[in-house]
């Protein structure tokens, strides 16, 4: 189940350009091309950090251990999960719907900013539920002053949910006591009114969450 495209890599890109980091270093966190990085972030507001004078000191023994067991656990836990079954995908999805989906009858609702947890849950959804792709709707929370235009093209790439399906965004005021936003394409919710396809949903959830927990063996 890998992601369309680089969009996982488009909205990475955009929040560590929100942090001041240079298109070099990004492009270098990434492993992507500094040309393309240019493309992704080229409306995001970009403030340069000041420079410090002297050498850049090395990373010390504690951040290169540091490092080193962060992309050491990363492997493993790639190990670990492998490709997913057919149930395990039904039950994965099921426990990320009874953490962050809506319960209220009548509409199946998932909302999260991070990009991976969407697709995740679009996918879900298409391969376990009976969709009607048409009604299938998006809702965007995207703070003032950030590019609509940019976060709709990139959540409508994302969900393969044209943008003619997207309610009207909410925009909320920037809070002037955070220097800058972690989210430039906002927070995208996914909505598929149904209430048959609501209380199947819910139906699964209330047997995983009551299922016998005993491990074989």
């Amino acid at each position: 189940m890998g992601y369309r495209g680089k969009v996982v890599e488009q909205e990475r890109a955009r929040q560590l350009r929100a942090e001041a980091w240079t298109l070099a270093d990004i492009a270098a966190e990434l492993g992507v091309s500094k040309s393309s990085v240019s493309l992704w972030v080229r409306d995001v507001a970009f403030t340069p950090r000041p420079r410090r004078t002297g050498r850049r000191r090395a990373p010390n023994k504690l951040q290169v251990a540091k490092a080193a067991e962060i992309e050491r656990l990363r492997r493993e836990g790639a190990e670990r999960i492998g490709r997913l079954s057919e149930r395990e995908f039904l039950v994965a999805g099921l426990a990320l719907y009874a953490g962050e989906g809506a319960k209220t009858d009548g509409a199946l609702k998932f909302a999260n900013s991070d990009p991976r947890m969407i697709d995740f849950y679009c996918r879900w959804l298409r391969r376990f539920v009976d969709v009607d792709e048409s009604r299938l709707r998006v809702w965007l929370y995207l703070h003032e002053g950030l590019d609509l235009d940019t976060a709709v093209a990139f959540w409508s790439a994302l969900t393969q949910i044209p943008p003619e399906q997207f309610g009207k965004p909410y925009r909320a005021v920037p809070d002037p006591s955070i220097r800058r936003t972690k989210h430039p394409l906002g927070c995208a919710s996914v909505s598929f009114s149904s209430v048959r396809a609501h209380r199947q949903v819910l139906g699964l959830m209330d047997a995983l969450l009551t299922c016998d927990l005993s491990i074989p063996g």
